[in-house]
């Protein structure tokens, strides 16, 4: 049975794969930006447009990470603006659960979810280090261990309170002078190992039910947490055999939490780059990988796993003699660095010497690949067999460009897709749910609540 392929756009601007210095690049912050390549994805019928989102800049030895482009606004605010220039695509928003609180969330979410029909997402992140804790009054940072449970336990959470709306909550009778359906708004109370909160939810059930929720971890806690709570994993795993070993594991998952296949879309994040021909297609690719590897972001790389101070190294000259200083490291807030840093300076110095590449070609050598090289005609039949050969659902396309770096994937790919019947010519629902295949949330069972706690 031929697959039906999921689309979706990440807006670029938090790291180096940001080619800010191109004579086509944009604002990072302007809204004109966002608009822009929200709109050229909801042209394209994608499923939705995605925003990272960062809570403390990065630092290298001691000063702001300048690859850190802008800074990072947040994305609920962002999302609930494109609500009103976009009438199909998804919004999806990353929000971090090791640093905010459960009610604050659900009713942000619940809210977006209404201004947009019922296209709000929710990408549940998690924290690793005490440097992002500083901004934030309880400080510190949890335990591997302990952030996944804590997110667990936020999802859960929020779950609860958008489940104590009943769909048919709001009557709005003006014969009765009744709003609510008595018993339709039932009090809450959560009681866990992080939260302890009561009360009444006050934003009426939304859309979708639960705004659909993407994970992003590829840990054994975080592949768990997706099979058993997520709709959608944002994946890393890019490359075809990876991307089919990673599908296979976490699909498998899914039924000892009584779920389908098809309850969880599995999107890798990629990149693409066109030419008229494959040859010309790689020569821009070879471009723009250099241009994302600039001379002092390969030294900040090389910096994060060797945990020194580089700044006498040239980028285009071989690795340093020096060992790694394992105790201590230069950068703050970049969880890119590998904690078995180590082995990984081991690993990079052996790439390097077997085929005698400088520091800044070992950097492009090693960084994470360009996924689709080709004419438009060659990266539609990847992106094609890539999905039906079941490496994946879909894709998450993170352009090098802000803010058209998407126009020519919708303008020459999709069309494309659209010919050989594997990607929707229209949008045939109104929420993000619909474009995924996925059911709306049902309602958990929810007790009755006690009369003189009923919201009349």
């Amino acid at each position: 049975m031929t697959k039906q392929i999921h689309l979706a756009a990440h807006f670029p601007g938090v790291n180096n794969t940001t080619v800010w210095s191109d004579p086509g690049s944009g604002s990072q912050l302007d809204f004109d930006s966002f608009r822009h390549l929200a709109q050229t994805a909801e042209r394209g019928k994608f499923d939705f447009f995605f925003l990272a989102e960062g809570l403390r800049l990065r630092e290298a030895k001691g000063r702001i990470h300048d690859l850190d482009v802008v800074g990072r606004p947040e994305s609920l605010t962002v999302l609930s603006a494109l609500a009103s220039v976009t009438t199909h695509l998804g919004l999806a928003a990353t929000v971090n659960s090791t640093f905010n609180e459960p009610y604050e969330v659900a009713r942000r979410l619940a809210t977006l979810d209404h201004l947009s029909g019922g296209r709000a997402a929710w990408n549940v992140v998690t924290s690793f280090d005490a440097f992002t804790g500083e901004n934030f009054r309880r400080g510190g940072f949890l335990h591997e261990s302990d952030r996944y449970t804590r997110a667990e336990e936020f999802l859960r959470t929020a779950r609860e309170l958008w489940d104590s709306w009943a769909p048919d909550a709001v009557v709005a009778d003006p014969e009765s002078g009744r709003f609510l359906r008595p018993g339709g708004v039932t009090p809450f109370r959560h009681r866990d190992r992080h939260f302890d909160i009561s009360g009444l939810f006050n934003v009426p059930r939304g859309p979708q039910g639960h705004p659909v929720i993407i994970q992003a971890g590829d840990s054994e806690d975080g592949r768990e947490f997706a099979a058993s709570s997520a709709d959608v994993i944002f994946s890393r795993h890019s490359r075809l055999e990876e991307g089919r070993t990673f599908y296979r594991d976490v699909k498998r998952r899914l039924a000892a939490y009584g779920r389908r296949h098809d309850d969880l879309k599995i999107l890798p994040a990629v990149t693409y780059v066109l030419g008229d021909t494959d040859a010309e297609a790689a020569e821009r690719a070879a471009e723009i990988r250099r241009a994302q590897v600039s001379p002092q972001t390969a030294l900040y790389f090389l910096e994060g796993v060797w945990g020194r101070d580089l700044t006498g190294y040239d980028p285009d000259g071989p690795l340093p003699d020096l060992e790694p200083n394992l105790d201590e490291g230069v950068s703050k807030g970049d969880a890119q660095f590998p904690r078995d840093r180590g082995a990984v300076a081991a690993k990079w110095r052996a790439i390097a010497e077997e085929k005698n590449l400088s520091i800044r070609e070992l950097v492009i050598e090693v960084g994470v690949p360009q996924t689709f090289i080709g004419t438009p005609r060659s990266v539609a039949d990847e992106i094609d067999h890539f999905v039906q050969t079941d490496a994946a659902d879909g894709f998450i396309f993170v352009p090098h460009l802000t803010p058209g770096g998407l126009d020519d994937l919708v303008d020459k790919v999709v069309p494309l897709l659209q010919e050989k019947g594997v990607f929707r010519a229209d949008y045939t629902g109104p929420t993000l749910r619909d474009h995924l295949g996925l059911a709306p949330r049902p309602l958990a069972p929810r007790p009755l609540a006690p009369r003189t706690e009923e919201i009349s």
